[in-house]
């Protein structure tokens, strides 16, 4: 999948330290490795709490049972950046995004120890993902008062059936030159027409693996505005996939729409949108 995306024109390749148990890094870090195409390729990888043991399912987490392995801190960010570096199989980072915003960890000694990894040419540039809209603001202001390095994106979910980010978030980042990557442009496969009841996951589905992560996603109203949506698609002459991916990169503040592919076949249909 990965060098079917490289040939397609797409270079930018999004993880975590928590994607697939640990492992998503490793195959990332062995397919660039063994492929040659580093260089082709923007890495965008985040900090969050240590998967207790890796190829496990994020429901089988527990970050709070090891408190020096989780959140926002100098100590932590340090280990994890230390550990991608290692699983990516790279001497530096592209963007270096903090996963979630904890409200424990004052956001100086967050911005402090993202500076020393740039300056130490680990990490080229910073960003934050889900994070609400004043602690961005707040993030910025203060790198520009204190010379810390700045957030250069904000990584957010957005979608026909998540539009939250339009509110603040979009008009902050067009005012600040932040850029916009958005998550789950599929609304979580629901704007496919997946899904036909709430409590009902068909196999093979994401919802299937992981209910209790979809039990509030999947709604009776997103089911209903789903099944539209497939309608308008069919209409337009496209897939739905299609539609969802490029009314979400197209929105305005935008500047990337992230997919989730799990089989080539997906991957083809959406590097459509790239003609």
């Amino acid at each position: 999948i990965i060098n079917r995306a490289l040939d397609a024109g797409i270079n930018l390749i999004d993880t975590g330290n928590l994607y697939a148990g640990g492992m998503s890094e490793k195959i990332i870090g062995k397919t660039l490795k063994e492929n040659k195409r580093r260089h082709q390729v923007i890495i965008s990888t985040k900090v969050d709490h240590a998967p207790r043991k890796r190829g496990v399912s994020l429901d089988e987490f527990a970050p709070q049972s090891a408190p020096n392995e989780h959140g926002n801190s100098r100590l932590n960010i340090i280990r994890a950046c230390e550990l991608s570096l290692k699983d990516l199989q790279t001497d530096y980072i592209d963007i270096f995004q903090i996963h979630r915003y904890y409200p424990e960890y004052h956001i100086e000694e967050t911005l402090g120890i993202l500076t020393d990894l740039v300056r130490q040419g680990k990490v080229r540039y910073v960003g934050c993902s889900t994070f609400p809209p004043w602690k961005v603001m707040q993030a910025i202001m203060l790198s520009e008062m204190k010379n810390y390095a700045r957030f250069v994106c904000e990584e957010s979910p957005y979608n026909l059936l998540d539009r939250r980010i339009e509110n603040e978030l979009i008009p902050l980042a067009q005012e600040n030159g932040l850029g916009i990557l958005g998550w789950s442009p599929l609304a979580h496969g629901v704007l496919l027409g997946l899904y036909s009841k709430e409590d009902e996951y068909p196999a093979g589905t994401r919802a299937a693996e992981r209910g209790s992560f979809y039990a509030d996603r999947v709604s009776a109203k997103g089911i209903e505005v789903g099944k539209k949506f497939v309608k308008l698609a069919k209409e337009a002459g496209i897939t739905p996939a299609q539609l969802g991916v490029l009314w979400c990169k197209d929105q305005p503040g935008v500047t990337a729409a992230l997919i989730g592919t799990r089989k080539v076949e997906h991957l083809d249909d959406l590097a459509k949108v790239l003609e």
